[in-house]
């Protein structure tokens, strides 16, 4: 809803909303990335149930751990001074009258602190290699952007409301998504959910939805 205006009418002003949700995107890829490499080498040393537990147990962190807690770890790993830095671009390119500056805007917008953004990453570690951590965050990306989208052409088009809606519902989304990733790290050999994964010498065989005859 802050977002500066660059045309106040025409397709300029849609034009520098969609840049802003494709800068937001190509950032959720780019972290998407480097969750997935640090799974996949957790992977190719066999760990494939134990990611997917962690990452279940870890985005359940992220749910019930105060926010004042966060905020001392953040200081300790030094993003604090990441996020200043981002705040700092930020408030440059909002005074830039262009679609490029809105387009860097949705890039940098995409490193600030979001508990959502925390979960999906959490999740995307899981995934099945860089390139499908990328489309697991893209596609997250891409179920946010209807209604982030909206939300940037007029804020009268979503009230307080269903703001609040939306709030609270996203540590029920988020305890679902954690208990699906610790059921199937279980391998309990319930179709779909929680597959049975065996291990040979070689390779790694997960029977989804049917059983050896």
């Amino acid at each position: 809803m802050a977002l500066p205006f660059v045309g106040s009418s025409g397709w300029r002003y849609y034009a520098g909303r969609l840049l802003y949700n494709s800068g937001r995107i190509v950032t959720y890829a780019s972290l998407g990335a480097l969750a997935g490499a640090f799974g996949q080498t957790l992977q190719m040393a066999g760990l494939q149930q134990t990611v997917s537990i962690v990452s279940g147990l870890l985005i359940l962190l992220l749910l019930v751990l105060p926010a004042t807690l966060k905020g001392r770890y953040a200081s300790m790993m030094g993003t604090d001074i990441l996020m200043t830095w981002v705040r700092q671009k930020l408030g440059f390119y909002f005074q830039k009258n262009s679609l490029g500056a809105l387009f860097m805007v949705g890039l940098l917008n995409g490193l600030l602190p979001c508990g959502f953004v925390y979960i999906a990453l959490a999740g995307a570690i899981s995934a099945p290699g860089i390139s499908g951590a990328m489309g697991y965050m893209v596609l997250f990306g891409l179920g946010t952007f209807p209604l982030m989208f909206l939300v940037s052409l007029s804020g009268k088009l979503i009230s307080l409301r269903m703001r609040s809606v939306f709030n609270r519902a996203v540590p029920y989304i988020g305890m679902t998504l954690a208990i699906l990733f610790i059921m199937r790290g279980l391998s309990l050999g319930i179709p779909y959910l929680s597959p049975e994964i065996t291990h040979t010498a070689h390779t790694t065989e997960i029977t989804c939805c049917t059983k050896p005859e």
